[in-house]
């Protein structure tokens, strides 16, 4: 607030005219000095009090740029309703549902049917929106009274929470699944075994009992599978610290791979010096052997696979595996290192394969800060990249 105080000016002229006039008359200075400081004195306790201006303040709009300042930074999506126009939407809302939508009537800036039972329910009611913002997204809106005005609908994003509740419904699925099957193929043969008769003869109980060691070595190869998939998941923020020879780890797993396999199978092409990684030399070890092990099973019978360790560059170290079998097609790639993901689930079950292999490979890459890369060209080959930093003071 701002004033001026008025000064008598009319007053202040007047004593100043008749002090003049006792000057004139002859009358003492020091009397007309007195006389003066009364008159002037006694004006100036007679002004009027200073004239205030009136400030206006608008209290509706204090409180609007309040309520924006407490939730512009906020990381969870919030609108703000003024009846059913959205006066305000924080960063995370414009983010998420776009900067347009500030501004907008609700019924079409939120743009779903559930959305628009929001605006008639009550102070903490709340709905469960599927593809709000989405095909697969999942999102909880909420509304909270601010006034009698005012409201607030908070936007959160449970698609995360919806994709690893859904994730673990599958795993648990599959899992159960792929152990029923070989389970139930050892129970039918042993109580075949078991009842005897004519039928069963030695040559045909030998056979059987090929069978259910066959699905049994199946059914723990699953096993491990799952308890390796289970560890690297747990694992998988405990960065390695211990320096690694990537070379030399590579040039030791194809040595022991090739003596059992034959060295026309698999051969070693190049295993660089200086490729030192910080790493845990039993997980990489087993991300090269599930490598090592799919390319022979899918790769060509007539060709070998190349396992490669190049020299350092760019701060990485780059290890691959390559076969030249029949290739995989486009649409399969990103779903491969998906648990259980078979592009030819006959084939695979017959050689033996789990479905978790890729899986299991792309946790300990993970875990090891590096990135994987897979390459396929029907009819030539497929070959996997697995780059890893180097370690910095190797």
């Amino acid at each position: 607030m701002t004033g001026k105080p008025n000064l008598p000016i009319a007053g202040l002229s007047l004593a100043a005219l008749g002090g003049v006039g006792l000057v004139v008359a002859g009358v003492s200075l020091w009397l007309v000095a007195a006389v003066l400081l009364v008159w002037g004195g006694s004006l100036w306790l007679t002004m009027p009090e200073p004239e205030i201006a009136e400030v206006r303040v608008d209290k509706a709009e204090v409180t609007r740029d309040a309520v924006r300042e407490a939730i512009e930074s906020l990381g969870a999506p919030l609108l703000v309703l003024e009846g059913t126009r959205i006066v305000m939407a924080n960063a995370a809302a414009r983010a998420a549902l776009g900067g347009h939508i500030q501004g907008q009537d609700a019924r079409i800036g939120l743009r779903h049917p559930d959305a628009m039972r929001l605006l008639d329910m009550a102070d903490g009611e709340s709905v469960t929106i599927p593809g709000f913002t989405g095909t697969r997204s999942l999102w909880q809106l909420t509304r909270r009274k601010i006034d009698r005005q005012r409201w607030l609908i908070e936007l959160a994003d449970r698609t995360t929470e919806a994709d690893i509740s859904r994730a673990h419904t599958d795993f648990v699925a599959n899992a159960s699944h792929e152990l029923r099957t070989p389970l139930a193929s050892i129970i039918g043969y042993v109580e075949t075994l078991e009842e005897g008769g004519p039928a069963v003869d030695a040559e045909a109980e030998k056979r059987f009992l090929g069978v259910v060691l066959r699905e049994a070595r199946r059914m723990l190869s699953l096993v491990e599978d799952l308890l390796s998939l289970s560890h690297a998941e747990a694992e998988k923020h405990d960065h390695p610290t211990e320096p690694l020879d990537l070379g030399k780890l590579a040039a030791r797993v194809v040595g022991e791979v090739a003596s059992l396999r034959g060295k026309e199978r698999v051969q070693l092409v190049t295993a660089a010096d200086g490729a030192v990684v910080a790493g845990d030399s039993t997980q990489l070890e087993q991300l090269l052997r599930n490598l090592i092990d799919n390319a022979l099973k899918y790769g060509g019978v007539d060709s070998p696979v190349e396992v490669s360790v190049a020299a350092p560059h760019s701060g990485t170290v780059e290890l691959s595996v390559a076969d030249h079998g029949p290739g995989i097609a486009p649409e399969h790639l990103p779903h491969l290192t998906r648990r259980f993901y078979r592009t030819d689930p006959g084939r695979s079950r017959a050689s033996g394969g789990t479905g978790l292999g890729l899986a299991i490979v792309k946790h300990i890459v993970e875990r090891h800060r590096g990135k994987m890369d897979i390459e396929s060209t029907l009819g030539e080959g497929t070959k996997v990249s697995v780059s890893l930093p180097v370690l910095a003071d190797a």
